[in-house]
């Protein structure tokens, strides 16, 4: 069986359609490997945040299973259980309902689950921005190659599939690039954009359980946020 990574001398490996390209395709195939690389970095970083912030909204709903809200480390629940005492702290004015302090308690801290939500969605645009384009870029590459080629071959006059694939391939390997970049990056931001939307409800869920516990403690006397004095 002939070799179809080396026919008639031209290496049509993966690295030779590379080192063969025209320069502008291999500024292009370049520009995607180095994205490629950054999305699959920032998917892993953001695998292990959202795992991280799973086990914290875990925390969180614990906590309002038991209706008192304790300060214990940092992420998620040390972001709200903060914005709680430094609520709570300040006070409301004279005459406050247990109404009124349900709801500026959890206003409190949802402004701090929003917060903390954002600093997690930290290059998302990056990976939208990279799935919608890098298969146009891709192609840009490819079109230019194959123009690349054409030329070549009508200096050279000759119109046989030795002297057209070549070109051809170098040229198809960029939209190749440019799909590998794209379907992850998009594959990972629809996945990521969900997850952080059920663990924004299922946080909110729990913030609301607890502003209603604390505020049923204040009322009633009994001080349901640990931590303060």
């Amino acid at each position: 069986m002939p070799d179809i990574t080396n026919i008639e001398g031209r290496d049509f490996s993966i690295l030779g359609l590379i080192q063969h390209a025209d320069p502008f395709v291999q500024a292009i195939m370049l520009l995607l490997a180095v994205c490629s690389v950054g999305c699959w970095a920032l998917i892993l970083e953001k695998t292990v945040r959202l795992a991280m912030l799973r086990a914290q909204v875990r925390q969180l709903a614990h906590q309002a299973a038991a209706g008192r809200l304790s300060f214990e480390g940092n992420g998620l629940v040390g972001a709200v259980t903060a914005a709680a005492q430094s609520e709570w702290a300040e006070g409301g004015s004279r005459g406050e309902t247990r109404t009124e302090l349900r709801a500026r308690l959890e206003r409190a801290m949802r402004g701090a689950m929003k917060r903390e939500l954002k600093r997690i969605e930290f290059g998302l645009p990056f990976l939208a921005t990279v799935g919608s384009a890098s298969p146009f870029v891709g192609l840009l590459g490819t079109v230019w190659g194959i123009m690349h080629s054409f030329t070549s071959i009508a200096q050279a006059k000759d119109t046989s599939l030795a002297v057209v694939a070549p070109g051809i391939a170098e040229a198809l390997f960029a939209t190749a690039l440019g799909l590998a970049a794209a379907i992850p990056a998009v594959v990972a931001y629809n996945q990521i954009s969900v997850s952080l939307g059920r663990s924004a409800d299922k946080a909110g869920a729990s913030i609301a359980s607890l502003a209603k516990a604390v505020a049923r403690g204040q009322s009633e006397g009994a001080v349901r946020l640990e931590g303060v004095g």
